[in-house]
């Protein structure tokens, strides 16, 4: 049987829907930084997916699928942050052009605060001994 700490799992989700509009996820030189939407809009619409199927099982008090979904999010999110990152390294495939570019895009802060909003979500729900 499962428990769901209600504040802790709505902290994440907040904090999760929140980051991916107003956090920086990436460093442009010329435009200044992205958020999760300008830097990938299809990354961006699977994780608002992804976060309203958990908010729907939230409601729904489906607590076992809202931490299904919990963890989907959070490997989700580390995929996510891989992907960005061969996409920086690897955009050309031209090892010079590359490299050139690798330097000038930066990942930012945006990425921790996601992903440690889907560590909340996933430790808002805790295992209970039954009582008899």
């Amino acid at each position: 049987m499962y428990i769901l700490r209600k504040p802790i799992a709505l902290l994440g989700v907040a904090a999760a829907a929140l980051s991916t509009i107003f956090c920086p996820f990436l460093k442009v030189p010329i435009k200044g930084n992205w958020n999760l939407y300008e830097t990938d809009t299809s990354l961006f619409l699977i994780t608002l997916g992804i976060l309203g199927l958990a908010v729907l099982f939230f409601v729904s008090r489906k607590i076992a699928a809202f931490r299904f979904v919990s963890i989907a999010f959070f490997i989700w999110t580390i995929l996510g942050l891989v992907a960005v990152y061969f996409k920086i390294n690897n955009y050309f495939g031209m090892k010079l052009v590359d490299g050139l570019l690798a330097k000038t895009l930066h990942i930012k802060w945006g990425w921790a605060v996601l992903i440690l909003s889907a560590v909340i979500m996933v430790l808002s729900v805790g295992k209970v001994k039954e009582v008899k």
